[in-house]
């Protein structure tokens, strides 16, 4: 375990390989608390790239996720999903209280300081282990306000990852709406149904009746498998980053007779629907209240110690197999 002032975090020293780097910590100065993490989520699309070293240029100050140090590709210290307790505060912080549960927006690191006004309290009923979740809800709820899905519409989900599963979980939740998930995974039918979705490993029937269609399989094929799902007028909202990697689309035949929508949703920016009533501070507590639903647990599918992440990451990358969200459990937190 870390001496009182030092910290350890996970770096990408170069595309492909992770390591755990030790650094000195300073106390939390005016404003600022000191955090202990317990658990951190791994963000695998995203993250996933991040590690391969396939960010674009173009996007590099986009993708700079807070508390980031270093610079893509390399070195760089990276993720955006850490669950802790409050260890220390500093002066001027009125609102916090030592020992209190946290989610922040912050890279893999065992004890950090950061300004109070970037961690969120957990809410009753939130435990640390599921609060891990809350930077993909996050994603997901700006998804559906950027899809605005509405009553009794018929709804098809392509790509059974986390955040296609909690899009789709939070528009089956819209009263009369009928959801479908399309994975060829078949361990994702035992996900999707208790979260109130169908699920088919390829689409069948229902081909151009969709009212909305939602892609977040990461593929290029699944956007194009997404395309003839949706009805006429329907938008079909784009919830994958293909990083650096070109996607071709099969616009021909039905696209434009059917008028459709292609829509990009990215959760750095609100819905400009949204930003007068709205910040990001708001969106965030509304997705850790979400987290009180005890299903959710089920897109919880794999834990691995602090200590071991470089090789848990690298074998992510490689064979992440029927794996959604990836918890890390670090010191402090029991046993892995």
């Amino acid at each position: 375990m870390s001496e009182p002032n030092t910290a350890r975090s996970f770096w990408i020293p170069e595309p492909d390989r992770g390591e755990i780097r030790e650094a000195p910590l300073d106390p939390p100065g005016r404003g600022e608390v000191l955090v202990r993490a317990r658990f951190s989520g791994v963000s695998r699309g995203t993250e996933s790239l991040v590690f391969r070293g396939r960010v674009p240029e173009s996007q590099y100050d986009r993708m700079r996720a807070p508390f980031q140090e270093g610079d893509f590709p390399a070195p760089v210290k990276y993720g955006y999903a850490s669950v802790g307790r409050i260890e220390s505060i500093g002066p001027g912080v009125g609102e916090l209280a030592s020992g209190q549960a946290i989610f922040c927006l912050h890279p893999h690191q065992d004890r950090y300081v950061v300004p109070a006004t970037w961690v969120h309290p957990l809410p009753d009923g939130v435990p640390e282990e599921r609060a891990v979740l809350a930077a993909n809800m996050e994603t997901a709820v700006n998804g559906a306000w950027d899809a605005r899905p509405s009553v009794g519409d018929r709804i098809v989900v392509v790509g059974g990852g986390v955040v296609g599963l909690l899009v789709g979980w939070l528009m089956a939740g819209i009263p009369g709406t009928r959801v479908r998930l399309v994975d060829p995974n078949p361990a994702r039918e035992g996900v999707a149904r208790p979260l109130g979705m169908a699920w088919e490993a390829q689409a069948g029937e229902g081909a151009g009746e969709a009212d909305l269609v939602v892609h977040a399989s990461g593929t290029p094929q699944g956007l194009a498998d997404a395309l003839p799902l949706a009805g006429p007028e329907a938008t079909v909202l784009e919830l994958s980053w293909f990083g650096d990697a070109t996607v071709p689309l099969p616009l021909g035949e039905e696209f434009h007779h059917r008028r459709l929508t292609l829509r990009s949703s990215q959760v750095g920016t609100l819905p400009p629907h949204r930003t007068p009533r709205w910040d990001h501070r708001r969106r965030m507590g509304l997705a850790l209240r979400l987290l009180q639903a005890p299903e959710l647990d089920a897109l919880l599918t794999g834990e691995s110690a602090f200590q071991d992440l470089p090789a848990t990451m690298e074998r992510l990358v490689r064979d992440p197999g029927d794996n959604l969200c990836h918890r890390v459990r670090y010191p402090g937190a029991g046993p892995a």
